[in-house]
């Protein structure tokens, strides 16, 4: 009886401890990230390039607010990285100027100041 109940509080323990271990692997973190960003296009773009970028697990762009909500994993990028992606996208990030040369490759919708038709 009592290698029985030895067996099960170890299967218990062994259990537990996984599951530790997966939770530590599967934290996530949330980024806010003010964008130039202007209409449905850049939102199509941003979240696009951004799905290629190790360690971020969802992006949404708010066109509204030019918010981009970025989930990621913190131990395989860093917000710094992030914003820098954003910049290497043609946009502002925060305090991260655009990337001149993604910029200019943007369409003319897309540029700061634009009038887009396809904004909601």
């Amino acid at each position: 009886m009592k290698t029985i109940k030895s067996s099960l509080v170890i299967a218990i323990l062994m259990v537990i401890s996984v599951a530790g271990i997966n939770a530590q692997t599967d934290k996530t973190a949330e980024l806010k990230i003010k964008t130039s960003a202007v209409c449905d296009m850049c939102k199509e773009t941003l979240e696009k390039n951004l799905a290629f970028e190790k360690g971020i697990k969802k992006s949404e762009l708010d066109v509204d607010s030019k918010i981009l909500t970025v989930t990621y994993n913190p131990q395989k990028i860093t917000p710094e990285k992030i914003r820098l992606a954003v910049s290497k996208t043609g946009y502002d990030a925060d305090d991260v100027p655009a990337n001149k040369k993604a910029y200019d490759k943007l369409d003319g919708c897309c540029k700061k100041g634009a009038v887009c038709n396809d904004k909601k």
